[in-house]
This record gives structure tokens, C-alpha cells and sequence, in this order.
């Protein structure tokens, strides 16, 4: 099951941390078809945040097509996203990456900004 970390600094919208993550989550494989996500209530108690919020991001998911409520049972995840396993070599790869520019000195914020740059040149024009 997911558990969500909902950032006050960020300057993100925390329903859209909530999508934001799942989203992650349905991509790295953690969330497969059929995976119930955490009830509002469990959200709420974990993260101190508005059950309003928990529904908005959960009812952004259904719309989107990725997650279906059903009554009395939950929310469910109704597809997945990509196809990058937590346990690729991809995902190895990055890490010995992330250690050594760690290593090197570079912040959070340095790696994030070096890593977009990256993607924008190699999925220019990608849709995704």
C-alpha cells in the first residue's frame, strides 16, 4: 500500500501530492490493478491533512481513469502506468548516480534541476 508525504513547503497543492504520488507509485509498480488504496480516513491519520483533500486528489485519479471507488469497499486501482519496475537495473543505475552526485556536493534542488534538464532534451516533444 502507498503511504503518502505531503510536503508544506513545496508550494504544491497537497491533493496534487496525493495524485502526484500515486501516480508515481502506479508507475514504479508498487500499485498493480486491483491494489485498494488507503481510505481517507487512513490518509488523514497518517498525514494530518483534510479528508476533503484526500477525496478531491482520489476523485482527480478517478477521472483520469486510473483508480475507481467503490462503495462501501475502498478505492481501487483500475490500470497501471508505465513499465518501470522498483526493481529495474534502470533503477539501480540512478541510484549509484544520485550517491555520486551526492558525493560530488550537488543538493536536492541541483540534482532535480540537472535531471530535468536531462529529460527535456531526451523527450522533447514527448506527450507524456
Amino acid at each position: 500500500m502507498v503511504e503518502y508525504r505531503i510536503d508544506r513547503h513545496s508550494g504544491v497543492a497537497t491533493y496534487v501530492q496525493i495524485v502526484q504520488q500515486t501516480k508515481q507509485a502506479l508507475r514504479m509498480g508498487l500499485l498493480r490493478p486491483g491494489d485498494r488504496l488507503p481510505t481517507a480516513r487512513e490518509v488523514v491519520e497518517a498525514t494530518a491533512i483534510n479528508p476533503n483533500t484526500v477525496l478531491k486528489a482520489y476523485r482527480e485519479l478517478e477521472r483520469e481513469g486510473l483508480v475507481e471507488a467503490r462503495r462501501g469497499l475502498g478505492t481501487f486501482v483500475r490500470r497501471s502506468l508505465g513499465t518501470a519496475p522498483a526493481d529495474s537495473p534502470l533503477r539501480t543505475e540512478l541510484e549509484a548516480w544520485a550517491d555520486r552526485a551526492r558525493a560530488a556536493g550537488l543538493e536536492r534542488e541541483d540534482v532535480a534541476a540537472l535531471f530535468t534538464a536531462v529529460l527535456d532534451k531526451h523527450f522533447q516533444g514527448d506527450p507524456t
